[in-house]
């Protein structure tokens, strides 16, 4: 199941379930759409990747077990290990790579 993680990994602002600018990769790192545009540039500094909109998970349940009350969002907080200046570092040696063919 999809982690919920409730921020964004580089500058830990809060990315709620409902929050229509959390992005995720494959590996589910999660980050705010403003750092992915604005410094990211499309590249997950932890894999490599390119980024999605996450999914918001319903609230209420439309199906029985199946809701936000059901599985909650995660409250652990993640940061990303590396500095800025190493994820502009990565960043600008794959960004020129379409995220299909990393």
């Amino acid at each position: 199941m999809l982690t919920l993680k409730p921020n964004c990994e580089r500058c830990d602002k809060d990315l709620p379930n409902h929050a229509a600018d959390a992005c995720i990769c494959t590996y589910e790192c999660t980050f705010c759409r403003q750092c992915v545009d604005s410094v990211l540039k499309n590249v997950c500094p932890n894999c490599g990747g390119g980024f999605a909109p996450r999914p918001i998970r319903p609230k209420v349940a439309r199906r029985k077990g199946v809701s936000l009350v059901d599985q909650p969002a995660s409250r652990e907080r993640v940061i990303t290990n590396f500095s800025d200046a190493e994820i502009r570092q990565f960043v600008q040696t794959i960004k020129h790579i379409p995220a299909s063919e990393r």
